[in-house]
């Protein structure tokens, strides 16, 4: 079992979930996070720490979707160990639905 980062990290990306990661599995791109789903150790200290509550277990009925496209962009985007600044945004998308089909980017984060 691993975590997954869901649409809910969208336009918010905290980080606050990289900064207690002990295996350093985040992956960033231009719009979210991801978990490298191979690489997580599902200890389960990210997700109470991300205030989007983006972060949820495989496991979830929810996760199918997520645990796809988080095991195919931890492949392309670079490797996040350190907490970055959010969007000066980030709370205003906090709780939005619809972020994926608007939203997200394919794009690698420029860290």
């Amino acid at each position: 079992m691993s975590y997954v980062v869901t649409e809910a990290c969208i336009k918010c990306k905290y980080m606050d979930c990289v900064e207690v990661c002990p295996v350093d599995c985040f992956y960033e791109g231009e719009t979210m996070l991801v978990i490298n789903p191979d690489e997580c150790i599902d200890c389960g200290v990210c997700e109470p720490e991300c205030p989007a509550e983006a972060i949820i277990p495989d496991s979830d009925g929810h996760a199918e979707k997520w645990l796809g496209l988080n095991r195919d962009y931890s492949a392309n985007w670079p490797n996040i160990t350190r907490k970055g600044e959010a969007p000066a945004d980030a709370d205003a998308w906090k709780g939005v639905d619809g972020k994926f089909d608007k939203y997200f980017t394919p794009t690698p984060g420029k860290r």
